[in-house]
Formats: structure tokens, sequence, C-alpha cells
């Protein structure tokens, strides 16, 4: 009997160390998701109540009206993943390879905007690109931005944001993957006579690839629907569509619209990403 118990201790103990993970996974993922969904095929207003009627036209009414606002977030998410991966390779590539004793240093100063509030770094941007500020007028000096022009309430100050704010999670995956190339690799290709720049494309680029995938999925997803650089940086013209649901929950109080918008967006969000990951065949290097 004890052989027995204790042989099924051992077959009951992975599923007992899996159970806080699920109970956690049910709690704060399914079941919002579960919400999420019914709440967008209901109908009614907000004085009379909702009811669940299964309907499907608020998905049809959401896309219809708001398409430009999908659009202008996956646009803008796109171009700040692309600038945060331009930055964040060299940055990376650099700490790893060229840091020294000072890689752990440099490390902490990435990851040291994380400490503060993502509201206040965001805020921290309306200073640096004030009409009056030190990057205006020095754009200005340079003649790059007309006297009459400005980098506040522009796309341009809207996915600076973006970028500035996801770029430690673009970095973080970048570095992991180069520190843990192995350096005999690349000492290899130049011992058979490659140059620094194609033993970088031919050896350290391709296996540094799940880094850069990695990172280009930490910064791409939160920056389709981040709302708080678009509203503090950005103006009417550059609303993104996590402005529209924020709008729809807190202000016009339609909250099916709302729910059919988010779960538009993670439709969309995933089905790019997906897509993306097929096309590129990165499935075979995560």
């Amino acid at each position: 009997m004890s052989a027995l118990s204790a042989e099924r201790r051992r077959t009951l103990a992975p599923y007992l160390l899996l159970a806080p993970m699920v109970v956690w996974l049910l709690l704060f993922f399914l079941a919002p998701m579960v919400t999420l969904l019914m709440g967008s095929l209901q109908s009614g207003s907000f004085s009379e109540g909702f009811a669940f009627t299964f309907e499907v036209g608020n998905y049809v009414s959401a896309v219809g009206a708001y398409w430009p606002w999908f659009l202008r977030s996956i646009t803008y998410a796109a171009i700040a993943t692309l600038c945060a991966l331009l930055i964040a390779y060299p940055l990376a590539y650099m700490i790893v390879f060229k840091a020294g004793r000072w890689k752990y240093l440099l490390l902490v100063l990435v990851v040291a905007p994380l400490f503060a509030s993502f509201l206040v770094r965001t805020l921290a941007w309306t200073t640096i690109l004030a009409d009056q500020g030190i990057v205006v007028e020095v754009l200005r000096s340079l003649h790059i931005l007309a006297p009459d022009q400005w980098l506040l309430a522009s796309p341009t100050a809207v996915i600076a944001g973006l970028t500035y704010n996801f770029l430690p999670f673009m970095t973080l995956p970048i570095y992991v993957s180069l520190d843990r190339l192995d350096k005999r690799l690349i000492e290899a290709a130049t011992d058979l006579y490659a140059s620094g720049f194609r033993a970088f494309r031919r050896v350290t680029l391709p296996l540094s690839l799940p880094g850069i995938v990695s990172g280009c999925l930490l910064v791409f997803i939160p920056a389709a629907g981040d709302f708080v650089n678009a509203q503090l940086l950005g103006s009417v013209d550059t609303q993104m569509i996590g402005n529209v649901i924020e709008s729809q929950y807190l202000r016009a109080l339609d909250y099916p619209m709302a729910s059919a918008l988010s779960v538009s967006l993670i439709v969309l969000i995933i089905g790019l990403v997906t897509i993306s990951m097929r096309r590129s065949r990165t499935n075979e290097i995560l």
C-alpha cells in the first residue's frame, strides 16, 4: 500500500505543481476574455441595461466605423517596433561585446526607466518635446523643423513615446540571445577569412533571431493597444484604437461597442503576429 501511494503521489505531483498556474490563468485570463466576448454580443444602453442577444452587428459597426483607428494603431506600433529594433540591437551588441566590466551597469541603466511610472515617463516627453524645449530648438537651428512646426501633438511624438517606453522590452531579449551566443563560432568564421561584417551577417545575426523575434512581439503587441502616449503626446488626429476603447468605456458608456472593439483588436493582433511568424518561419527558431 505504501509503494502504491508513493507511486500515486509521484503521478499527481506534476499536476499539483501546475494547479496554481492553471487557477491563475482561469481567473485572470480566461474569465475576463469570456466576459469580454459575451459583453461584445450584448445590446441595450447604460440607462436601460444590457442584455445578451448575440448581437454580431456590434463587430460590423465597430470595424466599419473605426477601421482608420485600427490602421493607425497598427502603423504606429509597427514603426515604433522598427525604431526600437534599430536602437536596441546596436545597444545590446555593444553591451555584450564591448562593455567589459561595465556590462551590468549598462544593463541596470537600460532597465532603470521601468522603475518609474509609465505615466510619469510619458509626461516627461511632453517637456522634452515642448515647443520651446531644447530638442525643438536644435532641430529648428539645423533647419530640420520650420519655425512654425512643432513635435508635440504629432505622429512623431506618439511614435517617439512608444519607442522609448517599450525599448527595454526589445533590448533585453536581444541581449540574452547575444550573451548566450558561443563566441567561438565568430572566431571560427574569422579564422576562415570572413570579414567582421560577413561574420556578423552569417553567424551573429542569424543566431540572435530568437531575441529579435521575442523583442518585436514584446514591443508590437502592447504598443498596438496603447492609449497613454497618444493621449498625452498626440492630438485628435493621432488617436489610436486604445483611445477609442477608453472613450467608449468611460465616456460613451457603450460597453458592447467597447468590448467589440477590444475583441477585434485582439483578433487583429493575433492574426498579424501569426501571419508574420509563418511567413518568416520564425517558429523554427523559437
